[in-house]
């Protein structure tokens, strides 16, 4: 693993040299992921359209801050491509096209058009979306049975909270997750980043662009949850910020965790509608094991497949 952290810091230093270098870029072949390629070109286009979808100036400044991301993130997607290729997922067209509403503001034609005038292809970006959506429903049908919740449990949780007539504290919030470094100095200088690209650039757009969670392709969103499907380490850390504010780095297994407080909500006992609760104390359940078996899948994809950073670019 550290050779390999090696060779992606030596190919990141070679890859580009300049902003007019990187507006001229040739569509050469820098990565091999088992049969698939991945081109200068793609790792320009993923960096670019990140920052168009961002809002963000196209500069060189923002490019350096996307490299390593975008080329692990490409090699993620390959990663994915091939595994998907063993099954026979369509296209979820009614989600595809809710998100692109999204990202567009409901103007994907001047989405295209931002494409087009910054020499980037629309269809790769496409593809790549395609991919992160059919993974999602991939996880789902492996681990199934895994990523299923204990009803009763989640029953007799509301049970009790009916029967002490107590009120539930709901939290709207988002998050980023960055993986932890070997060392309590790397550990440090990334999370001060992370603090400056989030101050700089808004919590939304650095999640699209830092964050390693799956929910990094809906701006770190992840909705209502309620309060009583939260650790306690995750709900000390809300309980006490400001809506709109921002969490201190929650460190986890093997990353950390910054969360933003875009809502909050009390629903008193007498008005609690059972059936949402229980709905959604099953989807946030579901959500936590599926990003846990995805990752995981992930991570046994790249450790077991063949992997080359050409470095002579």
């Amino acid at each position: 693993m550290k050779i390999k952290s090696l060779l992606i810091f030596y190919f990141l230093l070679s890859l580009f040299f300049s902003f007019e270098a990187f507006s001229k870029i040739k569509n050469d072949i820098i990565i091999r992921v088992e049969n698939e390629i991945i081109t200068n070109f793609e790792v320009k286009n993923k960096i670019l359209s990140s920052l168009i979808i961002s809002g963000l100036e196209i500069n060189q400044t923002n490019i350096n801050k996307l490299k390593k991301r975008a080329v692990e993130a490409l090699v993620q997607s390959k990663l994915k491509k091939i595994e998907l290729s063993k099954y026979k997922f369509k296209d979820d067209s009614s989600k595809l096209n809710q998100y692109l509403k999204e990202i567009s503001s409901n103007d994907l034609n001047n989405l295209k058009q931002k494409f087009k005038e910054n020499g980037l292809d629309y269809e790769l970006f496409l593809e790549d979306i395609k991919i992160q959506f059919k993974w999602q429903t991939l996880i789902y049908k492996i681990y199934s049975q895994k990523i299923e919740v204990n009803e009763e449990n989640i029953i007799n949780e509301l049970q009790d909270i009916i029967k002490d007539k107590t009120n539930i504290t709901e939290f709207k919030i988002a998050e980023i997750e960055v993986p932890q470094e070997k060392n309590n100095d790397l550990n440090k200088k990334k999370l001060s980043f992370v603090k400056n690209e989030i101050q700089k650039n808004g919590f939304e757009n650095t999640a699209i662009n830092i964050s390693i969670s799956e929910s990094s392709i809906n701006k770190g969103n992840l909705g209502w949850i309620s309060s009583k499907s939260l650790s306690k380490n995750i709900f000390d850390a809300l309980a006490n910020l400001e809506i709109g504010s921002v969490s201190e780095p929650i460190k986890r297994q093997n990353s950390f965790l910054i969360l933003k407080l875009v809502d909050k909500r009390t629903i008193v006992s007498n008005e609690i509608n059972i059936a949402q609760v229980k709905k959604n104390l099953i989807n946030q359940k579901k959500n936590e094991l599926y990003n846990l078996y995805s990752r995981s899948h992930l991570s046994k994809l790249q450790n077991t497949s063949f992997i080359e950073y050409k470095n002579d670019q």
